[in-house]
């Protein structure tokens, strides 16, 4: 399958393995990707270097406006409004006024649906986007290695970034923030990866520990990706590290 973009500020609602009906609010463009990450298995293709021109803040309020007036007027309202989009959310500049303008508009038209941030974990050193991400009701976060080497490998970020650093932020939400980790493996440039392996999963639920989170959400590809040697792992194997989370107390749910 093809990665793709999504071409409007506000789409769906897309049928969610993990949030229902999900109504989406894009914060990037809707022509390019942009992003912290560079991740291999990413449904929205690689990580273009051009210039970044977010939505004005007061566009996606109008958009998600008319969007829920309409839902609640056929009476078609999403179970959850989810940032995602092409690229990471929370480097929109005006990410928590955003945050704040659609909570309101959710209590407003449609208060039985929840809010989410689907985030990689890059920008949790700024003010802004903590206060944010403690507004929503599912705050998602991702930590999809146990070890720099893969981290660097699987997520490619943009600037050095060590995964302790990334959990020392995780750790500071106390309970508030549910980790996702996409499993995989496959070979990428000569490399062979697999953060299933004991090397990365055993310093990855050390990592879960420190974070104690809510919930850690266990999936693997579903969608296309960028690099092509990827292959997704069985359901029997992320049921297996699901037990290995849930011995340690933390509750899980595999997709």
């Amino acid at each position: 399958m093809a990665t793709f973009l999504f071409d409007q500020m506000v789409f769906g609602p897309v049928k969610s393995r993990r949030f229902g009906k999900s109504l989406g609010i894009n914060l990037l463009p809707d022509n390019k990707k942009i992003c912290s990450f560079n991740c291999l298995y990413c449904e929205c293709g690689w990580t273009g270097k051009s210039e970044s021109v977010f939505p004005s803040a007061g566009n996606v309020k109008e958009a998600l406006k008319d969007r829920l007036e309409t839902m609640a007027l056929h009476n078609d309202l999403p179970d959850t409004i989810t940032f995602a989009g092409n690229g990471e959310p929370t480097l929109h500049p005006d990410f928590l006024d955003i945050m704040k303008f659609t909570i309101a508009l959710r209590d407003q038209h449609a208060p039985l649906s929840k809010v989410a941030v689907l985030s990689n974990s890059t920008t949790l050193d700024r003010s802004d986007v903590k206060e944010a991400l403690i507004l929503a009701d599912y705050n998602v976060l991702k930590l999809d290695a146990g070890t720099d080497k893969t981290f660097n490998l699987i997520n490619n970020p943009s600037r050095p970034l060590l995964l302790k650093d990334i959990v020392n932020n995780l750790k500071a939400f106390q309970r508030n923030v549910i980790i996702q980790t996409l499993f995989f493996r496959g070979m990428f440039a000569g490399e062979f990866i697999d953060n299933s392996l004991a090397v990365d999963l055993y310093p990855w639920l050390d990592y879960l520990c420190e974070i104690a989170p809510r919930e850690v959400m266990i999936y693997s590809l579903e969608r296309g990706t960028p690099a092509l040697d990827l292959k997704k792992l069985s359901q029997e194997e992320l049921q297996a590290i699901s037990m290995m989370v849930e011995a340690r107390g933390i509750k899980t749910q595999v997709y």
